[in-house]
């Protein structure tokens, strides 16, 4: 094998590498590590409710990997994904509250889609204008939109929306909830796995022919190689930063579809369970590409249920270290095999 032929395979080392160590710090607690690992296994895939939990929870990683991985072709480092999805998430419960109780499914589903992604685009589009126009570095300012969202969704819930002695809004209209499998195809599985999982689907298959098969993201990707042969080119390179923070944002809002739409049916105070920044972690491990995304989400929402399932046995915990661990390898084996990699 070639060094050259060996660079797709990092991530899969990576992985390897972090499982191996999880192992380690699982027996250093004292249990079997292959006890721990078949007993993640059967929770999860051999019982259709174990596939339903990680199949919701791959939902929103799919939305929020992508939020990720899209300003990143553009070399831009969108870290505002929780954010994006909360405001997404808000303006969804709100334009579902406001809608009349009998308001027919294809007029309130794609409202709620639309106010969710365009909640979601408009967030990150201030911290894409202050990159063009004030130069301020995009990971600084969407780390903190973050937690202006999160005080903003937070002040008006508590003192505007929520319902008395709760912590969520009143429920959105009927029409604007998606099925559940359970509804679908009748599986009896009784897990929060609803439709939003095809329309994840569906959006990176979209993202991928819009990079890959169309002269914009052709340009996109050209503006992230090299800004400046790009604008030799005739391409705007301030344009494609706003546009690839906006579809970013817009993803990240789209999460909204899962959880508001699918689940809950209204938004409630950190249903996100940090969803946004785990979005970091799927995109870093598929290399930013769509295709990668599903799978990569799949196996981080896995050990993010699978480690809840062994919890008895062993501390989640490990298992956030695993993630970690696999994140850490990624970013860490090409700079120490960098010469190596880089030699022919």
């Amino acid at each position: 094998m070639s060094k050259r032929s060996v660079k797709p395979f990092i991530p899969a080392f990576s992985l390897l590498f972090a499982l191996a160590a999880g192992s380690l710090i699982i027996a250093a607690t004292g249990s079997d590590p292959l006890e721990v690992w078949q007993k993640m296994l059967r929770s999860t895939f051999a019982s259709g409710y174990g596939i339903g939990q990680v199949l919701f929870r791959a939902t929103t990683l799919i939305f929020t990997g992508l939020a990720v991985a899209l300003p990143f072709r553009v070399r831009l480092f969108n870290i505002g994904g929780e954010g994006q999805l909360l405001m997404g998430a808000f303006a969804a419960a709100l334009c579902g509250i406001a809608l009349p109780a009998g308001a027919p499914a294809f007029v309130a589903i794609p409202a709620l889609m639309l106010a969710a992604a365009a909640a979601g685009a408009i967030w990150a589009l201030v911290a894409g204008w202050l990159k063009v126009r004030r130069g301020v570095n995009e990971v600084i300012s969407s780390i903190m939109l973050n937690f202006i969202a999160l005080a903003i969704t937070g002040y008006l819930l508590t003192n505007r929306f929520a319902v008395p002695s709760t912590v969520h809004t009143p429920a959105i209209a009927v029409g604007g909830w998606l099925p559940d499998f359970d509804k679908l195809f009748g599986l009896g599985w009784h897990s929060p796995a609803n439709f939003a999982f095809f329309l994840a689907l569906a959006v990176t298959a979209g993202a991928a022919v819009l990079l890959y098969r169309s002269r914009y993201g052709y340009d996109m990707i050209a503006s992230g190689l090299n800004p400046e042969a790009a604008r030799h080119a005739g391409i705007s390179t301030d344009r494609h930063t706003l546009g690839a923070m906006a579809m970013g944002g817009a993803m990240a809002g789209l999460a909204a579809s899962n959880l508001v739409l699918g689940y809950k049916h209204w938004f409630e105070a950190g249903f996100s369970t940090g969803a946004g920044f785990m979005g970091i972690a799927v995109a870093l491990l598929a290399g930013a590409n769509p295709a990668g995304i599903i799978l990569s989400a799949l196996l981080f929402a896995w050990l993010d249920y699978g480690g809840l399932a062994v919890n008895t046995m062993v501390p989640k915990d490990i298992f956030m270290m695993v993630q970690a661990i696999t994140i850490l390898s990624i970013i860490s084996f090409p700079a120490l095999f960098g010469k190596w990699l880089k030699s022919e």
